[in-house]
């Protein structure tokens, strides 16, 4: 029987902690799922071998049980297959000896524990049986578009994933790129094992009226230039609504007004918001009457007499 290196097979070292060893399975776990490669024969075996090393690995009686075994098998291999002081007989228990230390679910032939496995840890005896491990589903992933306005006041959005309609409740100041976890809406468990997780991704794209810097909002006003010169109450469009500025007299080209707390609400802290920056863009009239032409001749002269 071939001895396998489930340290090896992890791609991890023979002290590495138990964090260590978990955080490497998931990632070749990641790798090697079936969903993500389907098909390909070489990933599902290498998928399995991966798990059955976590299963072994993360187990300190397992991995207890598994290390003794590997310094007597190095010994069996140097005396060239002999005794050599090698008691195998130590190892190849049946699953339910011992006081049923180690429970597991049987399927047919071709499931997911090599018979090196089976050896060690328990015999499930009769028809090549072997035994059946559980693992989390894969998590998936997913991007979906939240306008402008919706990232502002929170939206609730329905789509469909793998035949599977899902309503997801964005809440108020999401930003472009922020991923939302859905847990359990993954891929299934194996052998009863959760099921993986959503991961959604928020695209929130450019509006042409509105720039984003964090929680702040700018946004350019056309004031008329009379309206900049005397002064007086303007409308501006935001995202909630129009608001009321006052312009001062005199009010230059260029000028960035702050509105404080007017800007994006804070994600997740109800109460908070950025700011509102509203920069003046002098609009100069069109289409001038005679009249009009009248007075600024007059308000021309006016001028260069000072």
């Amino acid at each position: 029987m071939e001895y396998k290196d489930y340290y090896k097979i992890l791609e991890v070292d023979k002290k590495a902690s138990k964090e260590e060893i978990k955080k490497q399975y998931k990632k070749l776990a990641r790798k090697y799922h079936p969903d993500v490669n389907p098909g390909n024969k070489e990933a599902e075996e290498k998928f399995k071998a991966i798990n059955e090393a976590h299963e072994v690995l993360s187990d300190d009686e397992k991995r207890q049980k598994y290390d003794s075994l590997g310094a007597d098998w190095q010994r069996y291999q140097q005396t060239g297959g002999r005794t050599g002081g090698f008691d195998w007989a130590q190892y190849a228990q049946d699953a339910n000896a011992g006081g049923g230390r180690y429970t597991y679910q049987t399927e047919e032939e071709g499931s997911d524990f090599s018979d090196f496995f089976s050896s060690i840890f328990g015999s499930m005896g009769g028809g090549g049986r072997r035994s059946s491990m559980r693992s989390k589903g894969q998590d998936y992933s997913a991007e979906l578009t939240v306008f402008m306005e919706e990232a502002f006041h929170g939206v609730k959005k329905t789509f469909t994933l793998h035949d599977k309609s899902l309503r997801i409740n964005i809440k108020p100041g999401v930003e472009d790129g922020q991923v939302i976890r859905l847990k359990g809406n993954g891929g299934p468990g194996r052998n009863g094992a959760e099921p993986g997780d959503l991961y959604i991704t928020l695209r929130v794209p450019a509006d042409p009226r509105f720039t984003r810097q964090g929680n702040d909002i700018y946004i350019d006003a056309q004031v008329p230039v009379y309206r900049a010169a005397l002064g007086g109450d303007f409308f501006v469009d935001t995202l909630d609504g129009q608001l009321k500025l006052k312009i001062k007299p005199e009010t230059k080209n260029g000028t960035l007004l702050r509105l404080k707390g007017k800007g994006f609400p804070v994600y997740n802290q109800p109460g908070q918001f950025g700011d509102l920056y509203v920069k003046v863009v002098l609009q100069l009239p069109e289409a001038l009457t005679d009249k009009e032409k009248e007075l600024f001749q007059q308000l021309a002269q006016l001028r260069n007499d000072k």
